[in-house]
């Protein structure tokens, strides 16, 4: 009986953890990144994969002009330990502005990943007033950008 008690939680478990990702894409919300970020990212370039909630940090390569259409975004591009580049488009309509940001800083950063050819984006690296999204967030010199 208790073999077969374990084995039934077992599956149920394993099939918990193998649908919460699509279980949450169905629902529009990202998928939660599992393991390091550079894993992570990579594999998700390498499927041209999107809708990726990931926890990571990188240095920044080049800073890039704002981005004024619609919302305002900050850009940077982001280099990951593991090489893969990155842009980072972070929200200055809803978040603070990182005015201090120099090539060569580090960053850590939450938020939503999105497949291109060139890498990728990392977006919703701010709060959404809404609440229908899980708030991503920028940490730059020991200061979180929300």
């Amino acid at each position: 009986m208790n073999r077969t008690f374990s084995l039934i939680v077992a599956l149920l478990l394993a099939a918990w953890i193998g649908l919460g990702p699509q279980a949450a894409l169905a629902r529009g919300e990202p998928a939660v990144a599992r393991g390091p970020a550079e894993q992570v990212l990579a594999e998700a370039f390498q499927r041209q994969q999107g809708d990726i909630l990931v926890e990571g940090r990188g240095v920044v390569e080049k800073l890039l002009k704002d981005d004024r259409n619609g919302h305002k975004h900050q850009r940077f591009v982001l280099r990951l330990a593991s090489g893969q580049t990155v842009l980072v488009a972070h929200n200055i309509d809803l978040a603070p502005r990182i005015d201090s940001l120099a090539a060569g800083d580090e960053i850590a950063f939450l938020g939503e990943y999105e497949w291109n050819p060139k890498g990728g984006v990392i977006h919703w690296t701010h709060h959404d007033p809404a609440g229908r999204h899980p708030a991503g967030w920028l940490r730059h010199r020991g200061r979180i950008y929300q």
